[in-house]
């Protein structure tokens, strides 16, 4: 293949992935709105959910947010009963934050809506052309994460 055939299909998936993100990213908004919370509170319940208890500090990383707003967003859940903040067991000066089963349960049933939404989604995909979607996209996760 040559280098501008090769680049105009770098510019085709760059631009393709961008349109489904955006789609994936609005209909997790669309099924949010059934819930009592904003996508950055999902986004931290899920790394909760994923990682397991973290400090503050290292949700705001991980996020990508500010320290103080990371703060105000865990104060707002852990009114809302969707997380606690609990002393670490090693070092009392250390805070972590713990998910609670509520925000487990809104993690959960989320997921499970998002999946079915890419499962209705993927229905005129064939057993193949899915396997190999997987494949494919896991290869490219791995991929970026080592850049």
């Amino acid at each position: 293949m040559t280098e501008n055939k090769s680049m105009e299909h770098v510019a085709e998936i760059e631009k393709e992935l961008r349109y489904v993100s955006s789609l994936i990213k609005q209909k997790g908004r669309e099924i949010l709105s059934d819930y009592n919370i904003t996508p950055p509170q999902f986004v931290a319940l899920q790394w909760l959910f994923e990682v397991g208890d973290m400090t503050i500090g290292e949700l705001s990383t991980r996020m990508f947010l500010a320290f103080s707003t990371t703060t105000d967003l865990v104060d707002r859940m852990e009114k809302n009963e969707l997380l606690m903040r609990v002393k670490d067991s090693k070092d009392r000066r250390v805070v972590r934050i713990h998910l609670l089963d509520e925000g487990k349960r809104i993690i959960d049933e989320v997921i499970k809506k998002r999946q079915q939404y890419l499962t209705d989604v993927l229905t005129n995909f064939s057993s193949e052309e899915t396997a190999s979607l997987k494949q494919n996209l896991i290869k490219l996760h791995q991929e970026m994460r080592e850049e």
